[in-house]
């Protein structure tokens, strides 16, 4: 009897010592992590006898990776940050060179037009019809009425349109010789008298500063000058120094 209590204690103390078994959802995982392991060896089995060359795999065998990055490509982890990134293929540009002269040449027009704007914008409108001195003006002379103002230099001393206009008369004259005459957008008219020769036509537009006549001798003339004569729209003669003054020009 002493025996027998003897080696129950001793069974019951081993039994004691055992450690408990796993719950079952541990036991499920140890499975899975089995079958992993044994997976990764047999690739890793498959892929030793495939780089032996070995021929006697059998036909029914999975078909081995061709590399480690293959291999973790299939489990979705590991592998170099670019083997998975998608590839980015450039993209031909196309240009029609048509177009792209059209918009070089409107480019191109918008800054000719924006100079020639600004030019204009620059430009002076008024300009004094001639260099020289000044040796008579607008009133009565010698018994008789002097409708103009004179200014005498050099023979050939340029003769400039006063303002911008459109020559109407350019030839011969009575009294003058030979003359010029501009009309204006508000319908005044300047002549310019005694010129030795002209260098515009009928017709033709002019700006203001530019050269019109030289200074001359003709026709009914004490010397070389420029009568410079002011008809207002209705066709009146009018003092041209005032015209001229009110104009921001000085003779």
């Amino acid at each position: 009897m002493l025996e027998e209590a003897t080696e129950r204690l001793a069974v019951r103390a081993v039994a004691s010592h055992r450690l408990p078994p796993p719950p079952s959802a541990l036991r499920g995982r140890i499975v899975v992590a089995a079958v992993a392991v044994g997976a990764f060896a047999a690739a890793g089995a498959g892929q030793t006898l495939h780089a032996l060359g070995s021929s006697d795999t059998p036909s029914d065998e999975v078909t081995p990776l061709a590399s480690a990055a293959d291999g973790a490509a299939a489990f979705g982890v590991g592998g170099q940050g670019h083997a998975g990134s998608p590839h980015i293929l450039p993209v031909a540009k196309t240009t029609d060179p048509a177009a792209e002269a059209q918009k070089l040449a409107k480019s191109a027009q918008i800054a000719a037009d924006r100079e020639a704007a600004e030019a204009e914008a620059r430009r002076p409108k008024f300009a004094r019809p001639a260099s020289g001195d000044f040796t008579s003006g607008y009133g009565g002379r010698w018994g008789g009425m002097h409708y103009g103002i004179d200014i005498a230099g050099p023979i050939g001393t340029p003769i400039l349109a006063a303002a911008d206009g459109v020559v109407i008369e350019a030839g011969p004259a009575s009294g003058f010789g030979l003359w010029v005459k501009v009309e204006h957008a508000d319908g005044t008219v300047t002549v310019y008298g005694h010129v030795d020769t002209y260098s515009v036509r009928k017709g033709q537009v002019v700006q203001a500063g530019e050269q019109i006549a030289r200074m001359g001798n003709r026709g009914f003339s004490t010397g070389p000058h420029l009568h410079f004569e002011v008809w207002n729209p209705d066709g009146m003669k009018i003092n041209p120094l005032s015209w001229l003054n009110s104009k921001g020009i000085s003779v």
